[in-house]
């Protein structure tokens, strides 16, 4: 998987599985545009890059805003010369059922994860065609085919993200442009220790969090960002439109995800 001359943007790139991804890119010799809102995170993303010979350059934008976005995309085809993969990979969390939660809450969680990605691929796919085609790889989750209790809108979000994947596999594949989305387990993240510091008991969440798996444990970032390196790769040439679980198996038991756990704090967790 040879990404020599190709330009990568990845959002939500500072940290957990975008930063995995950054890194697996560049290894690869992509040249990598670095999206988060966290500034010091992307920068240290960016460096540690550089350090192992690797071209990366971090751009600081809210993927939610129009503006934004407009202007990243325009720095990134302007300073690295093109688009040719897009991997919407930003995403938050906020807990609640629809009679709790309130719509600040529900309109943060969809504008990050769903519209955010909407954004980023409106702008992005001109670019791409310009360079005669290009690769979008969506972070969904488990939960953009099964929903868990308390988190209706990340649930929703993911769930969108999974047909917002299968209309741009559509209506751009004529533009040889492909797309496709890869949906984690739990996997080990800085969100996913944060989910877990919600609860009383955050050691019992993880411990919960492992047994959720047929493998018996949590992913790894790394393990998530290398399916998504090789979806955007020319070796996934046939691949559009698919729905990649990377979930450690977590999906196959009768019952669903949350079925084999009980308890407010296996319930907070399981997303990317």
């Amino acid at each position: 998987m040879d990404f020599k001359g190709k330009v990568i943007i990845v959002t939500g790139g500072g940290s957990g599985i975008g930063q995995a991804c950054c890194q697996e890119f560049a290894s690869r010799g992509g040249s990598v545009a670095i999206v988060d809102r966290d500034e010091k995170t992307g920068k240290e993303t960016a460096q540690e890059i550089g350090k192992k010979g690797g071209r990366a350059e971090f751009f600081q934008a809210d993927v939610s805003s129009d503006a934004q976005v407009r202007e990243l995309v325009m720095k990134v085809a302007s300073r690295m010369g093109g688009i040719d993969v897009l991997v919407n990979n930003a995403g938050i969390q906020r807990y609640g059922a629809a009679a709790d939660i309130s719509e600040k809450e529900w309109d943060e969680v969809l504008n990050v994860n769903l519209k955010g990605a909407f954004l980023m691929s409106h702008y992005a796919i001109p670019e791409m065609i310009k360079r005669g085609g290009g690769s979008i790889v969506n972070t969904g989750s488990v939960q953009s085919v099964t929903a868990q209790r308390n988190s209706v809108a990340y649930v929703v979000s993911k769930h969108g993200l999974l047909g917002l994947t299968r209309c741009l596999a559509l209506d751009y594949a004529k533009e040889n442009i492909r797309a496709n989305c890869v949906m984690p387990g739990a996997i080990d993240t800085p969100m996913l220790r944060w989910a877990a510091s919600l609860d009383d008991h955050p050691e019992r969440v993880i411990e919960a969090c492992h047994r959720l798996h047929a493998l018996g444990r949590m992913g790894q970032p790394d393990e998530v960002a290398q399916v998504i390196v090789f979806l955007a790769s020319d070796l996934a040439s046939f691949i559009t439109g698919a729905a990649i679980p990377v979930d450690g198996g977590l999906l196959v038991p009768t019952g669903g995800m949350m079925a084999q756990e009980s308890g407010t704090g296996a319930k907070k967790t399981g997303q990317t």
